[in-house]
């Protein structure tokens, strides 16, 4: 068999378990932006569903542009967020979580009741336009665009904001306003995510985005870690692959994600990929070879 041969049964056979790891790599990151400004927020599922609906509806009916789909995919959820995001982020911690929560059961409500949207049946003959480049290029734009806005005076807020939100107000951070924009940051790129995942998936519907899908996005990030971008991504995508790997358990992927989650926090608390604990376990070592 010809490397070619080869590689199209490969493609063939796994191609969406590959555009799963793209997207999933994104909709972590996302949630890894509000993360980052100590927001725990459980909407980006919800935010992913409007854009994906938005994207897919724009191009079924008027048959817009892909790019221009995806773009108003990631605008209309980042509008959503801007508008429900000044009431709601005065609120943190668990209150927060519950919050957006609720949102998320409200954006689902909603998708049930509208026509437009297919109602419990949701939307059938997606066009299937996504291809591998759309996600590479997508995702390295969100990589490049987090790493610049990482080191940058936004960055360095948001850090000091997740560290002590009181002290950062006391040095001068604009708090809420920087709140606000980790939200609808992370909203946007969810939506774009909703968009790229819906036009590979052929068809859509609202129980792709409740709440089993709000904990997947979260475990994700956390398991891999949120200190920097590598961990989000290592997280979503071994997570990505393990319903490959427990195919036979998949009706107890939620609990494994949430038994994944509890192990993390009690025993890896900054996820798998935590460079200090990294660096410190290296220098361990090193320390022990020049000793023997």
């Amino acid at each position: 068999m010809s490397f070619i041969e080869w590689w199209d049964g490969f493609w063939a056979t796994y191609n969406t378990v590959i555009f799963s790891i793209g997207v999933n790599a994104m909709l972590a990151l996302s949630i890894y932006v509000t993360l980052s400004c100590g927001l725990l927020s459980l909407a980006n599922a919800a935010f992913m569903g409007i854009g994906a609906y938005t994207a897919s509806l724009l191009t079924m009916q008027f048959e817009l542009p892909f790019g221009l789909a995806l773009a108003a995919g990631g605008a209309l959820p980042a509008l959503v967020a801007l508008v429900i995001g000044i009431p709601t982020l005065r609120l943190s911690g668990v209150y927060l979580a519950m919050a957006t929560l609720g949102f998320g059961e409200v954006v689902r409500v909603i998708v049930l009741n509208l026509d437009i949207t297919g109602g419990p049946m949701g939307l059938n003959g997606v066009p299937p336009i996504t291809e591998w480049w759309h996600i590479v290029l997508l995702l390295g734009v969100t990589i490049y665009c987090l790493a610049r806005l990482r080191r940058s005076k936004t960055g360095r807020a948001f850090e000091a904001i997740k560290e002590d939100e009181v002290a950062a107000r006391l040095m001068g951070v604009n708090v809420a306003g920087y709140k606000l924009l980790a939200f609808v940051i992370g909203a946007a790129i969810a939506g774009v995510a909703g968009g790229l995942n819906a036009h590979f998936t052929f068809t859509i519907g609202p129980n792709n985005y409740g709440f089993e899908n709000a904990v997947d996005i979260l475990t994700m990030a956390v398991f891999g870690g949120t200190s920097n971008l590598i961990g989000p991504m290592i997280g979503s995508t071994i997570l990505s692959l393990l319903p490959e790997v427990l195919r036979h358990f998949k009706e107890f992927r939620l609990a494994i994600n949430g038994l994944i989650l509890i192990l993390v926090v009690l025993y890896l608390p900054k996820g798998i990929w935590d460079p200090r604990r990294i660096r410190a376990f290296l220098g361990r070592n090193n320390a022990d070879k020049k000793v023997n």
